[in-house]
């Protein structure tokens, strides 16, 4: 395995930072490169080595936080849905900032697709319409459903229309989604 240079780790670390921390200050279309470069505390030439533009960069800032979700899906796949729910939103309230910033910007339409997407595709396995409480439904009208309410809490929790403590969030969505999949 290649070593890793923590060199490189620490510079895009700073850059994914600092293009946060500015998507919290202005619109996404005003940030230029040279905004994240110095904010970052590096040259632009840094942030062209790492990222194409800050397009790229919001692409994979956005993948890097929804293969994470994949990941801890994977390792919770065996929990209930309520501490499943407490995993995520634990991962949620860690990275805030990202977020509530990313809700807030242009980068949310990207974002809220892939994280449907996510959504949708763990669903999946769970939905029986053959037996409970959805015997008799349609299986793409009940995922939908459900998906489009895990994340409209989700989103709804981070632009504050929710104000409730995120344990109890996560609970409460956990219950809801045990009771009805």
């Amino acid at each position: 395995m290649a070593k890793v240079d923590r060199r490189i780790l620490r510079s895009q670390e700073s850059i994914k930072g600092a293009f946060i921390a500015l998507l919290s200050e202005k619109s996404f279309d005003d940030i230029t490169i040279q905004d994240i470069a110095d904010r970052a505390n590096v040259g632009r030439r840094t942030i062209y080595l790492h990222y194409l533009d800050k397009y790229d960069l919001l692409d994979r800032l956005i993948e890097e936080y929804l293969n994470e979700l994949r990941r801890l899906c994977q390792s919770s796949s065996d929990l209930s849905f309520i501490d499943a729910m407490r995993i995520w939103f634990q991962f949620f309230e860690k990275n805030y900032s990202f977020f509530a910033t990313i809700l807030a910007s242009k980068g949310a339409a990207s974002f809220r697709s892939g994280f449907l997407k996510l959504v949708s595709e763990e669903f999946e396995e769970e939905l029986d319409v053959s037996e409970g409480v959805n015997k008799g439904f349609s299986k793409e009208i009940i995922r939908k459903f459900m998906v489009s309410a895990t994340v409209g809490i989700i989103e709804s929790y981070f632009t504050k229309e929710i104000t409730d403590p995120i344990d109890v969030v996560a609970e409460q969505v956990g219950l809801l989604l045990e009771r009805n999949l």
